[in-house]
């Protein structure tokens, strides 16, 4: 929900304060109970170091019911890589109502980057800890210092031994831990809900721009038709895209590349990226399910197309033996 559909309802404004709005922009959404129920009107920097950062709010009428003087405002992020918008959290039924231009309390937002910092000094740590053990270990063996005598007693030997060894394995074992909660919270929640592993695989086929040469044959979707939801690339009806799959693999080609573009609503940039997310998941499922040359299979996200008026699409254009795609310039599927 864009700015402009709040333009002909009833609305009021609150400010909230944040030493830092880690991007937020103007124009991002407002979330109340995860629903969008407004729009950040501006963002206001203090007038002096030492101050903070006002974000002011335009919010559906209806919200003053639960938004209270004591509901707290937090910045989050869509997934992991995705917009920021702004939550609200419910008040309590003992609170006052806030008034028009009220100021409500904040959260300071989730800052990836220190997370991922903090992770990596963990897992320093728990090699620094690792180290330090092997030291002290080697030191017992040889029978250095005054816990070296202790060798001479083999019952405490070989309880320290034991203690040695179970303490190695608990760093190694909460390191791998470690490394397996950094990949899950990176990769497993953000990108598997779209649809694909990881946002750097999705040019790894991709070309610049479509070829000037006119293509033989062109199947298309609409993105309704093939995959889940509006705002991901996970396939829902993968056997829609059986007949271009067939046809590849009966006929000679020279060419096939996956063309996926967006309506003309969004952010430019996240629309890029799914675009290039659906090509190359479109593309993945012809390799891997059909028996064809996939290096002759490619693909293009072209993002946010005004061609695409207001719905998003997947295009397979194939194109004869013999194309060349170098110096083509770039141009929406749809000119063809």
């Amino acid at each position: 929900m864009a700015a402009k559909d709040f333009l002909f309802s009833s609305t009021y404004r609150l400010k909230a304060d944040f030493q830092n709005v880690a991007g937020l922009g103007g124009g991002a959404a407002v979330r109340v109970g995860g629903i969008h129920q407004g729009t950040v009107r501006t963002i206001q920097l203090p007038s002096q170091p030492g101050g903070k950062v006002t974000v002011v709010m335009d919010l559906e009428s209806g919200t003053r019911s639960i938004i209270k003087k004591d509901s707290l405002a937090a910045i989050k992020t869509e997934g992991i890589l995705g917009s920021k918008y702004v939550e609200i959290s419910f008040g309590s039924n003992e609170a006052d109502r806030v008034n028009d231009g009220d100021t409500i309390g904040s959260e300071p937002p989730l800052d990836i980057a220190d997370l991922i910092k903090k992770t990596n000094d963990i897992l320093d740590a728990s090699k620094n800890a690792t180290d330090n053990l092997q030291s002290i270990s080697a030191k017992i063996n040889q029978g250095e210092g005054t816990v070296g005598a202790l060798i001479n007693d083999k019952s405490m030997y070989q309880e320290a031994k034991a203690a040695t060894t179970e303490a190695k394995a608990g760093a190694a074992g909460f390191r791998d831990n470690m490394e397996a909660l950094r990949s899950n919270f990176l990769l497993r929640g953000f990108f598997r809900r779209r649809g694909y592993q990881d946002s750097t695989n999705l040019t790894r086929h991709e070309i610049p721009r479509l070829p000037r040469e006119l293509y033989s044959k062109r199947f298309v979707y609409d993105a309704k038709q093939v995959f889940e939801k509006p705002d991901t690339a996970k396939l829902k009806n993968q056997k829609a895209l059986n007949e271009a799959g067939q046809f590849l693999e009966q006929n000679k080609f020279g060419l096939a590349v996956v063309a996926a573009s967006a309506g003309m609503r969004g952010d430019a940039e996240k629309g890029r990226e799914l675009t290039q997310a659906r090509a190359m998941v479109v593309r993945d499922y012809l390799a891997q399910n059909f028996g064809l040359d996939d290096t002759r299979i490619k693909t293009i996200g072209l993002g946010e197309t005004s061609e695409a008026g207001e719905s998003s699409k997947v295009e397979i254009l194939i194109y004869p033996v013999g194309i060349n795609t170098a110096g083509a310039p770039k141009q929406s599927a749809r000119n063809h």
